[in-house]
């Protein structure tokens, strides 16, 4: 069993409710945590309100506001002092031994960061690219497919900020935290582990390691509409040229598959045309390629824009940490 020393950190946007259930899961947890730091970029004290309920949780206020999910983040782990810094998102209910699986992959050698699975309830899941986990493509694309079980644990290249961990001395040997990612903070998490595998140490998926990630509301928008795809689209610009850098083949091979991409999105509402009943939803599936491909290369642009001088919004958080 590892002895390591673990603080959980809770980022948290107005979801008060499962807070309450996420730091129920991980008071029954089989290992302890040192501590448990809940960071809110709430408007209101609802959350606060609920943290009060448990005793000896670390409440701290993330006056940013949302879509600052990596500078909660980071203002949990500024101070700490713990071997391990884990984290979990509020939507995402801990097994009873996740934390003790998380932190015995550390006795692997050479192993700087964790990241576990997360159930999502759906038919299949655990089968579902269970050959493509957590990967960096060739062409700067990722792969997901983080509610699979290979059956042990596996190399990865990045991880779901839902369920992740990392070395503390490893998240300071590179600055901690950045924040480069508004709108819905996609790509934030992939920052983490792809500064964790460029310093020089290995990620590990251990399937063991369990969240049931029930996938609250968002704030603004819903999960996977335009707004989604176009954050998408920007944050993942910033992805690859804050970390692997512009002259890097993924980058450049990313910016030749977005042309690909976005061409089979103009043409796709043209090439199911005669599947489609009816001239209206003919037309609908037209007008929905052009959408969506103007939403890619909208965000592209935006991102390629705002690579020029990224913004980090954790840079100030991390540098007034004790």
């Amino acid at each position: 069993m590892s002895h390591r020393s673990a603080v959980v950190i809770v980022a948290t946007y107005r979801r008060p409710d499962y807070v309450r259930t996420c730091l129920e899961h991980l008071g029954g947890q089989s290992v302890a945590p040192a501590r448990i730091v809940v960071v809110d970029a709430s408007p209101d004290d609802e959350t606060a309100a609920v943290v009060s309920e448990f005793e000896g949780i670390d409440y701290r206020r993330n006056t940013l506001g949302l879509g600052t999910l990596a500078a909660s983040r980071a203002i949990g782990a500024r101070d700490a002092i713990e071997d391990v810094i884990a984290f979990i998102d509020d939507d995402a209910f801990a097994e009873p031994e996740w934390l003790e699986r998380l932190l015995a992959a550390y006795d692997l050698p050479g192993v700087g960061a964790v990241g576990g699975r997360a159930r999502n309830g759906q038919s299949g899941e655990e089968r579902h690219g269970i050959d493509r986990i957590g990967r960096f493509l060739p062409n700067g694309r990722l792969t997901g497919n983080f509610a699979a079980d290979p059956g042990r644990t596996i190399e990865a290249d990045h991880m779901l900020g839902a369920n992740m961990s990392v070395r503390n001395d490893v998240l300071r040997s590179f600055g901690g935290i950045h924040d480069y990612y508004p709108g819905t903070c996609l790509r934030e998490d992939s920052d983490l582990a792809l500064r964790v595998r460029l310093a020089g140490h290995r990620i590990v998926y251990a399937p063991d390691a369990v969240v049931r990630h029930v996938a609250g509301d968002y704030s603004k928008g819903a999960r996977f509409d335009l707004r989604y795809r176009f954050y998408g689209a920007r944050n993942h610009i910033l992805l690859l040229t804050t970390t692997v850098g512009w002259t890097d083949s993924h980058f450049i091979r990313y910016l030749g598959s977005i042309v690909v991409a976005t061409g089979r999105e103009l043409v796709s509402g043209v090439t199911s045309w005669p599947g489609k009943p009816g001239i209206a939803a003919k037309l609908r599936g037209v007008a929905g390629g052009l959408t969506r491909a103007a939403v890619d290369v909208a965000g592209t642009v935006t991102g390629l824009g705002a690579a020029i001088a990224p913004k980090d919004r954790a840079r100030e958080v991390n540098r007034a940490r004790p």
